[in-house]
């Protein structure tokens, strides 16, 4: 479904070296796993004996019992096609290795063994165990089947489902093995593992297994030993984790004394699409070309329901300690960027329009700054606020206020006569409110700032902000046009936030301002207002709801989503809204987004802020007139 996995780790109740008793938690687990939905189910290293049974792994009564298991085991994959992984000792020529054993619908389908044997500290596992690096195209003897064998083997059960294993201490080593396996394609690394609990090895794992999952542009699921386990000189905590693309989707809790099973669905289309648009994978995948053995395993179905929940607003961070970090460094992205422009022009002023509205408002205090970081005073920011037809006593109230409270220059300039005069000189009836009569307005107000640029030495400072550029709502060569559009690469949901977050820093009274601006109704004001004063013309109602709209851009953008993996995901992130209506909503986007692609390919310089841009010269080429998918 739309490229969706349930993967599943699991922390089975174990005794040392009781194989039955082992046998029969796992058995318990599949058929857990299976009733929900997994597709895939990981246990954690030598499972099914116990990390630490020491020497016993000497004994051939130890490893006969193991083996012979995995034909119970395999009975209960029977008539399922959830993908089964399971840490047990293998022998294999004369030698014990530590391994992880894939099994489907009744069968091994295949045994990858351990390649790094740590052998420090509390770990001497080459004691008991030969390592696999290198072992490929070899086939071992195993409960009864001819069964493939080696480092080398990937498990494909779908174009977006290509499994590749590690085991423990794989991961912590140089070049991990998992490295090659996604050039060779894999798109889910399965580790089991032993990790002993240690002050502060949690964390360190979690940052492991979050790093290595972004590295490798794939989702990584580990799963760790119990409490079960020996005591004698470790104590394990059954830590399970399960990372996509550097993003923790699951994080267990630890020390627990029963059997446990952990679920998230990962995205592998997501995967898929990220590597389709990341060059520097493209190029590792050619220069460091992987050879592997792909075992064919049978079609997994994705799950009926998902249990992932996505981020309404995805481009907005989350938490107050991220929200704090990474607004600071927005603000300071956009500020640097203008304040080098400034420098490199030898700029007096900065002119910039400001309307009262949310865009203009982050506009005119990231210019502050920026002037700030020039070395020159907020009085060389020009701001001209230039009321007309539709602009409402509120917006031009708040525009004023915030101007005389930043200590901006501020240039109240009325457009209503301009505007007059040039529908007169085209012949156009100024009560036709078409847009012709929206348009002018626009273009007047470019032609302004424009001009008192080149009159006060200065550049004019764009306000659009990404939403807007993605939608086209904006107009030519008018707020279209700038000398740097500080906006460009802030969407308009984290717009919001960002001038919620800066209400706090400044005096009572600006606060006060700026908090009435983020309540305002994102509006152009090219329509006369109500009676009552108050805006008719509202973006959101022309287009659609912004977290809406910037929901969709950014799973279009970024990780390439076809329109009904689009809906789908917003059915179940909005489900305020009809289906009906967020496909009409979806169908406005994708017209528009296609349509105006011509408004983009000449924007302005502006900064990238975010993991998305739709400059031409930074993220984003299309052609001007392809066709809409909808």
């Amino acid at each position: 479904m739309f490229g969706f996995y349930r993967i599943a780790a699991a922390v089975p109740r174990l005794q040392v070296a009781d194989v039955r008793f082992n046998t029969k938690e796992v058995v318990g687990l599949i058929r857990r796993g299976i009733e929900n939905q997994a597709a895939v189910i990981l246990f954690p290293e030598l499972t099914l004996t116990g990390y630490t049974c020491g020497d016993l792994f000497f004994q051939s009564r130890l490893l006969d019992e193991s083996e012979n298991a995995f034909r119970e085991i395999a009975a209960a994959c029977a008539g399922t096609k959830t993908i089964v992984v399971v840490g047990a000792p293998v022998r294999f020529k004369g030698r014990v290795f530590n391994a992880a054993v894939v099994l489907q619908n009744g069968a091994v389908r295949g045994i990858v063994p351990k390649s790094f044997l740590p052998n420090y500290r509390e770990f001497y596992e080459k004691r008991h165990f030969s390592s696999g690096w290198n072992i490929s195209g070899a086939c071992a003897d195993f409960a009864g089947a001819a069964v493939p064998f080696g480092t080398d083997l990937l498990f494909e059960a779908e174009r977006e489902l290509v499994i590749g294993i590690e085991l423990c201490e794989d991961l912590w080593s140089v070049i991990p093995p998992s490295c090659r396996q996604v050039l060779a394609g894999a798109t889910l690394i399965l580790n089991p593992s032993a990790s002993n609990e240690l002050v502060g090895k949690a964390a360190y794992r979690r940052s492991l297994v979050s790093q290595q999952s972004a590295r490798g542009v794939c989702a990584y699921a580990y799963a760790s030993s119990g409490c079960g386990e020996s005591t004698t000189d470790m104590v394990f905590g059954g830590h399970c984790l399960i990372a996509e693309n550097g993003t923790i989707l699951l994080d267990s809790p630890r020390f627990s004394a029963d059997s446990a099973l952990y679920f998230t669905d990962a995205d592998l289309a997501r995967i898929t699409g990220t590597r389709y648009a990341e060059s520097s994978f493209r190029d590792n995948a050619e220069k460091e070309p992987a050879s592997a053995r792909t075992v064919a395993l049978e079609a997994v179905e994705g799950p009926d329901e998902l249990t992932r929940e996505y981020s309404r607003h995805p481009f907005v961070p989350e938490g107050k300690s991220e929200m704090e970090s990474r607004c600071d460094e927005i603000i300071s992205i956009q500020a640097w960027g203008l304040a080098k422009r400034l420098r490199h022009i030898g700029c007096r002023t900065a002119v910039i329009g400001v309307s009262g509205g949310l865009d203009s408002t982050l506009a005119l205090l990231v210019t502050v700054r920026a002037m700030a970081l020039a070395g020159k005073s907020a009085a060389d920011v020009v701001a001209v606020t230039m009321p007309g037809f539709g602009t409402t006593s509120r917006t031009l109230h708040n525009a004023c206020r915030l101007c005389r409270e930043l200590g901006v220059t501020l240039l109240e300039i009325d457009i209503t006569e301009a505007c007059m005069e040039h529908f007169r000189a085209i012949g156009h009836d100024p009560e036709a409110r078409n847009v012709v009569y929206e348009n002018t307005q626009a273009r007047e107000r470019t032609q302004i700032l424009m001009d008192v640029a080149n009159q006060r030495a200065g550049i004019v400072v764009g306000t659009g902000d990404l939403s807007e550029i993605a939608m086209g709502y904006c107009t030519y060569n008018a707020d279209h046009m700038s000398m740097y559009a500080v906006n460009s690469g802030v969407p308009k949901t984290l717009v919001r936030h960002l001038i919620n977050w800066l209400s706090g820093r400044f005096s009572p009274a600006v606060k006060e301002v700026l908090d009435d601006i983020s309540a305002t109704p994102v509006s152009p004001e090219l329509l006369p207002a109500a009676p009552d004063g108050t805006i008719v013309q509202k973006t959101e109602e022309i287009l659609a709801p912004y977290e809406i709209l910037d929901f969709f851009l950014y799973h279009f953008v970024k990780y390439g989503a076809p329109p009904e993996k689009l809906l789908f995901l917003a059915c179940r992130t909005f489900p305020e809204y009809p289906k009906e209506q967020l496909e009409q909503f979806l169908r406005k986007f994708i017209k528009r987004f296609f349509s105006q692609q011509f408004k983009r390919s000449c924007i302005p310089d502006g900064p990238k802020v975010g993991s998305i841009s739709l400059s031409p010269r930074a993220d984003w080429r299309m052609p001007s007139d392809g066709v809409p998918w909808m």
